[in-house]
């Protein structure tokens, strides 16, 4: 299924089978699992993305040739030469190609990538469970790992990432605070079922203050709204990769020492930490296949937040 241009729809097609470069590797794709990011890539809040371009980050498959399963992660290939490489922040290298954005990606039968950016999975998982945790569950855990030791966590957007984050921040003893869509009750119960122990609209103050909150929903007005209920030397983590402009707000929602920081990506460390950490949480994924040939139909249902944990396509 390929993006053709910024905002048309996903393009059926038969292409040539990708061949491997050096270093890389042809995989069979088995599950890819269907990111809000595909989403900015598709609206053109991503600038320059390779075109004709094959989407899809969340990538289960078989290594042609050898058998073995591996996931495809969103970070395809960095330089290892630059400050950030060098520093142990691969995450922010400046040359950076990313899966499903500059490199082609899951939502077609086959895909390549450089073997040194693949990681190994949990055998606990099947292919279409395992999928989420490749962007979902690796960004999810880096913002919950900046956000500190925060005992009281609020989560605005209860979507993908949320729902498996939820279940590790639970595992880790900390008390958890679901903001959805004002009236969205089939999110707040699914947020309950979680482990939340408050479920709420974002526009709603929980019970009491929070020590930190992780935005996954890409509103910039949420930014704000969770300062406002925030508690002193608290923090705001940005999950997404793209986030509508964020409206001025006094000094006094930012006072004392509380602070708001993004995330960027992921490193190979955060992957192999995370996948060897699911499976002891265990990690339950909510998932919902979709044949390839829908991918249109996913991406939208994803846009008007009709999703209970993640959507997964399978050719």
């Amino acid at each position: 299924m390929l993006l053709v241009a910024p905002g048309a729809p996903l393009r059926e097609a038969e292409v040539a089978e990708p061949e491997p470069g050096p270093g890389q590797l042809l995989v069979r794709v088995r599950a890819c699992a269907v990111c809000r990011t595909d989403l900015h890539v598709v609206d053109g809040e991503l600038p320059e993305p390779r075109l004709p371009l094959v989407l899809g980050h969340q990538i289960v498959g078989e290594v042609v040739g050898d058998g073995r399963r591996i996931g495809i992660p969103w970070l395809g290939w960095t330089d290892g030469e630059c400050r950030y490489c060098r520093t142990g922040r691969e995450n922010l290298c400046e040359r950076a190609l990313f899966t499903g954005y500059l490199l082609d990606g899951g939502y077609a039968e086959y895909a390549v990538a450089d073997e040194r950016f693949c990681l190994e999975l949990p055998e606990a998982y099947g292919d279409v469970e395992a999928a989420p945790l490749l962007c979902a569950g690796l960004i999810g855990y880096r913002a919950l790992r900046l956000a500190g030791d925060a005992e009281r966590l609020g989560l605005y957007g209860f979507g993908s990432s949320a729902h498996l984050i939820a279940q590790v921040a639970r595992w880790q003893g900390r008390r958890v605070f679901a903001f959805t869509r004002a009236g969205d009750e089939e999110a707040q119960a699914f947020a309950r079922e979680l482990g939340a122990e408050w479920a709420g609209a974002s526009d709603e103050p929980p019970p009491e203050q929070l020590d930190a909150a992780i935005l996954f929903a890409p509103a910039g007005e949420l930014v704000p709204a969770a300062l406002r209920v925030l508690a002193p030397g608290g923090i705001v983590v940005c999950a997404g990769i793209h986030m509508s402009d964020i409206p001025s707000f006094p000094y006094e929602l930012l006072w004392e020492e509380r602070s708001v920081r993004s995330v960027a990506n992921l490193t190979r460390d955060d992957g192999r930490e995370f996948l060897e950490l699911a499976p002891r949480v265990p990690v339950r994924t909510v998932v919902e296949e979709l044949p390839l040939i829908r991918a249109n139909e996913g991406l939208e249902r994803l846009r008007s937040g009709r999703v209970r944990g993640s959507l997964v396509l399978v050719p």
